[in-house]
């Protein structure tokens, strides 16, 4: 078995919320392609750059860290013609951890100035040194990697 892979997903807390409470992640609008690059076992992370979607209110903090528990990526049907893909994964009890004080440490963000220019993207992987530094502000009692 190959070591385990660390995934950043971005998304406004009030939608992570209801995917923490279902136990279930969904990507870049529902799009089925980034789920698919996750396997069984991978962390997955989540950061709210907004505290709701369609707000203007910043939270700029990561807000739910999981394990991928699921083999199949599948599509929900939330009403209205939208059908976003799905994937499994068991959310950990976790505290809300602001990114700023992080930035310097983070070894993906290359340009501490514009750190907020990976996050656009939606998803993205992150080494897990890195899962590790945020693990350790997130984890009340250290269950990381």
């Amino acid at each position: 078995m190959s070591e385990p892979r660390c995934w950043v997903i971005v998304v406004s807390k009030e939608h992570i919320q209801r995917g923490i409470e279902g136990g279930f992640v969904q990507a870049n609008h529902g799009k089925a392609a980034p789920l698919k690059r996750m396997s069984v076992g991978d962390w997955v992370l989540i950061y709210s750059p907004k505290v709701e979607f369609k707000g203007s209110d910043k939270l700029q903090a990561f807000t739910g860290i999981g394990r991928v528990t699921g083999e199949a990526v599948y599509p929900f049907d939330m009403g209205d013609g939208f059908v976003p893909y799905r994937r499994d994964v068991e959310f950990l009890d976790s505290v809300e951890t602001p990114i700023a004080p992080l930035v310097p440490t983070l070894t993906f963000i290359r340009d501490k100035q514009k750190w907020g220019y990976l996050f656009r993207f939606g998803f993205f992987e992150i080494p897990l040194i890195d899962l590790e530094t945020i693990a350790g502000q997130m984890l009340p009692k250290r269950q990381a990697a």
